[in-house]
This record gives C-alpha cells, sequence and structure tokens, in this order.
C-alpha cells in the first residue's frame, strides 16, 4: 500500500523535474535575433551563419527508457485508479515536454507590430548618428545603448542634435529589449536579450574605428 501512495506524488516530482529543467534561455537564438535586427537597422547585408566560437544553446536532457525501470516495484497488482492515474501523467509528460523543449530552441519572434516600429525607427536614426559615431562624439556602452562620449568632436551648433539622438536611440533600444522579451513570453529574458544585443552592436554594427565600452567603463576603439 506504501508503494502505492508513493506512486502518485513521485510521478508529480518528476513531472515538475521535467517542465522546470527544459526551460532555458535560447542564447543561440537571441544572437540570430539580434544580428537580423542590428543588421536591419544598420542596412548591412546578413553574412549568414554566427561567428564561430557564438554560445550554443544547452540541450535539453532526453528521456530514456531505462529511467522506468529504475522506478521502485510496486508490492501488489495495481488498481484501476491508479492505471487511471498513471496514463494521465504519461500523457501529461509527453505533451510538456516536447512544449517547453520548443519554447527554449526554436528562434525567437521578433515580429510583433511592437518590435517592427521600434526597428524603423532605430533604421531611420541610424544614418543621422553614424557620423556621430565616426567622429567618436557619440559610443556604444557595455550595456546595448549609447552615449555622448566626446562632444569636443561635434561643432556648438550640433550638439543639441546629438543630445536628442542619443536620447531617442536609447529610448527605442530599452523598449526594444524589453519588447522582444514580452513577446515571447518571458519578461525575465530582457536582462540577458540586452547583454546579447551589447555584444553583437560591437561584433557586428560598429564599424572600424567607432568607440565603445567595456564593463568597466573604458573606451575601446573597434
Amino acid at each position: 500500500m506504501r508503494n502505492r501512495l508513493f506512486t502518485v506524488p513521485a510521478l508529480a516530482v518528476l513531472l515538475s523535474a521535467c517542465v522546470t529543467v527544459n526551460v532555458y534561455f535560447p542564447a543561440a537564438a537571441a544572437q540570430q535575433a539580434a544580428d537580423q535586427i542590428i543588421d536591419k537597422v544598420t542596412g548591412q547585408t546578413a553574412s549568414g551563419a554566427p561567428q564561430s566560437g557564438a554560445p550554443d544553446a544547452p540541450r535539453a536532457p532526453q528521456s530514456s527508457p531505462q529511467g522506468a525501470a529504475a522506478m521502485p516495484p510496486e508490492s501488489g497488482p495495481r488498481t484501476s485508479a491508479q492505471d487511471w492515474l498513471l496514463v494521465g501523467f504519461e500523457r501529461v509528460i509527453d505533451l510538456a515536454i516536447p512544449v517547453v523543449h520548443a519554447q527554449g530552441s526554436a528562434n525567437l519572434d521578433i515580429s510583433t507590430p511592437e518590435i517592427r516600429a521600434i526597428t524603423s525607427s532605430m533604421q531611420q536614426r541610424f544614418g543621422q548618428l553614424a557620423p556621430f559615431f565616426s567622429s567618436g562624439a557619440v559610443g556604444m556602452t557595455a550595456d546595448g545603448l549609447v552615449t555622448e562620449r566626446d562632444l569636443n568632436a561635434v561643432p556648438l551648433a550640433q550638439r543639441a542634435l546629438v543630445a536628442r539622438l542619443v536620447a531617442e536611440d536609447n529610448r527605442d533600444r530599452n523598449a526594444l529589449y524589453a519588447a522582444i522579451a514580452r513577446a515571447n513570453g518571458h519578461p525575465e529574458w530582457e536582462a540577458d536579450i540586452r547583454r546579447t544585443f551589447a555584444r553583437r552592436w560591437v561584433e557586428r554594427g560598429a564599424q572600424s574605428g567607432w568607440y565603445y565600452q567595456d564593463s568597466s567603463g573604458n573606451w575601446h576603439r573597434k
């Protein structure tokens, strides 16, 4: 009788483990999404495969038929109620594992109207910002934003323009990272998406001679 009572909670724990373990931030998919948006904003041609050395998304553990054999044997025949519960748990597990795994391995959705509108806004502004990146007046930060770096490189009459462009672009960038996380059902991914974009803005979006900050705030020239 004790073994029979153990079956239901044990299966519940197993189901919970299967659902939570397979949910992870899809780093490779996030990089692909970042590259697509950065190429759109900057007008670059997509180069295809991601760079070598890009972090691979972790693989979800696969179930093994031997797992069932490891379950403690029952001391007696199961009742019809136990059979019904076992079948129910098996069906729930079969449905849950592929769905959760798919959430982690599929491409991120960057096609919502909000994301498209933000991308278009950044694309229209990029042509104005590019000369200030080239002159060193503006640089990229370690948290996926842009900032004024050296206003001495800008004529006095254009400094107000630089300040406005930087503020508007940062507004769009912050909105973009949050929108991608929400569109994919994981608002908690916003910080990871921001870090992915911050790295890819420098590696893919910045041209030679543009400035960017490291995590300590030090400036480097690409």
